[in-house]
């Protein structure tokens, strides 16, 4: 049996030993059920502390140029927005009833929004402004970037990450995994917040995003008119957050056959 062959069924059982098939959170009534295969070296905790440390970094910057927003018109919705979201998400896992959830805005022209492993929000002006959304479409909008949070989206893609290179490597490249904390830290930003996310999980995090927003009692059909607003702004040069959350002609088609399965919720959260 050629080695190089002996090194790959190694390796190839060694990744295997360290994957475990998980499901981050609930089903929900929109029936989110896929499994996620995570590096148990990858711990939540350790992705989400090494995320937070970029976070405050980013919250640094934007302080020191001045454009950390904490007393605006748009800041105010942000915040009141998130919080009655929040306090929806442990719908889909209780453990997000004990995360440090940050919720910032910042000042930019930027059309563009995200919340990174933890519940560390940042949304910029830009959105809100040029989009004119209501409160209902930002919602739309705040609650898919939480469900990618609540689903680990950030931590699944490392896992896959780690597992192709490692394969490549061989199984003795395990031995070297988390011995530089700045490669994988850097790792963790570069799949949590810039690298195109999935088809299948930008998918889940619409159905759950729609969910969490019926919950929190805004009208799930704003997911409609939010991404036909992003569809339309993304004609000329795309916006930072098309390139990041992939629109496709059968996004509106999937929230459209949803909504039926979250309306109720809706209903009953504005008694």
């Amino acid at each position: 049996m050629r080695k190089s062959f002996v090194v790959s069924l190694l390796s190839a059982s060694v990744l295997l030993g360290g994957c475990q098939a998980v499901n981050t959170t609930s089903g929900g009534s929109v029936g989110v059920e896929r499994k996620q295969y995570m590096f148990s070296m990858l711990s939540t905790d350790e992705v989400n502390q090494m995320y937070a440390q970029s976070y405050q970094q980013t919250l640094g910057e934007a302080s020191s140029k001045g454009v950390l927003d904490k007393t605006s018109a748009d800041a105010r919705r942000v915040q009141l927005v998130a919080d009655r979201l929040i306090a929806q998400a442990p719908q889909f896992r209780p453990d997000a009833a004990q995360w440090k959830w940050e919720v910032n805005v910042i000042k930019s022209d930027e059309l563009n929004a995200n919340c990174g492993p933890g519940g560390k929000i940042i949304v910029y002006t830009g959105l809100i402004d040029q989009l004119k959304l209501t409160d209902a479409e930002l919602a739309a909008v705040m609650g898919h970037e939480i469900a990618h949070a609540l689903r680990e989206h950030g931590r699944e893609a490392m896992s896959k990450a780690y597992g192709v290179n490692m394969a490549r490597q061989g199984a003795g490249a395990l031995l070297g995994l988390g011995q530089d904390s700045m490669a994988l830290a850097d790792t963790v930003v570069n799949y949590a917040m810039t690298l195109p996310n999935s088809r299948a999980n930008e998918n889940e995090a619409d159905l759950i995003g729609l969910e969490l927003s019926a919950r929190a009692g805004y009208d799930p059909n704003a997911a409609i008119t939010l991404w036909n607003k992003m569809s339309k702004a993304s004609e000329g040069a795309p916006p930072e957050f098309m390139s990041t959350h992939p629109a496709s002609s059968s996004r509106i088609a999937s929230l459209q056959a949803a909504i039926p399965k979250v309306m109720p919720l809706y209903q009953a959260a504005k008694r």
